[in-house]
């Protein structure tokens, strides 16, 4: 995550629930419980398409670092809460407290770049954040990200976070589904390779798999 977002989410995980208000009138539900839980059914997607070394963007609590690792592939994660960093380090998940577009461990040479959680929305602009993560693999390197739910959305704005009924801060944030990302992903130098099916995505959950352009 980025300095800006890490406070507001920091009120989530502490809560264990909450929504995040969008300045378009949308509440979109969050989760932060499941994020405290081990990788599910739901994330088997993503895992099983990471083969080798990956690095998780806006990891929180570390699950997917946690469950990669279990697999026996190296992984970090990188979030600028500090909340996360002692969440990560109490489940022995390894991770870097920067924000995404600090300088990052093994620029260039990671095998797998994850965008899970909505974390595609972080800083309100995708086509920055998918650059960025683009430039992080090494080549034949993949991004997956968590998409919304309709493939068509494409929504950017501010938005904030209320957990137990206090509204946080407005923040830069965006909404992408899977078509709306196959048609800016270029702009950030990468295409859609594949994304989940109905049958393969649990807990209705929506995945990408995205590759240089």
């Amino acid at each position: 995550m980025t300095a800006a977002v890490h406070a507001s989410f920091d009120a989530l995980l502490a809560g264990r629930g909450g929504h995040l208000h969008r300045d378009d009138g949308v509440v979109v539900a969050m989760d932060p419980g499941r994020w405290y839980e081990a990788a599910d059914r739901s994330d088997g997607w993503l895992l099983d398409r990471c083969a080798g070394p990956a690095i998780d963007l806006g990891c929180g609590p570390g699950r997917l670092v946690a469950a990669l690792a279990d697999r026996g592939v190296p992984a970090l994660g990188v979030d600028h809460s500090p909340v996360a960093r002692m969440l990560c380090r109490r489940r022995g998940a390894p991770m870097v407290r920067r924000d995404v577009f600090d300088p990052l461990p093994g620029e260039g040479a990671w095998a797998h770049v994850l965008l899970v959680d909505g974390n595609i929305g972080v800083g309100g602009d995708p086509v920055r954040l998918l650059a960025r993560a683009g430039a992080l693999l090494a080549p034949g390197g993949t991004v997956l990200v968590e998409t919304g739910s309709s493939p068509g959305e494409w929504w950017c704005g501010t938005a904030r976070t209320c957990a137990d009924g206090t509204l946080g801060d407005p923040l830069p944030w965006a909404c992408v589904g899977a078509e709306a990302l196959r048609a800016v992903a270029p702009d950030a130098g990468l295409r859609v390779g594949s994304t989940s099916t109905a049958d393969e995505s649990a807990a209705g959950r929506c995945f990408a798999e995205l590759v240089a352009a």
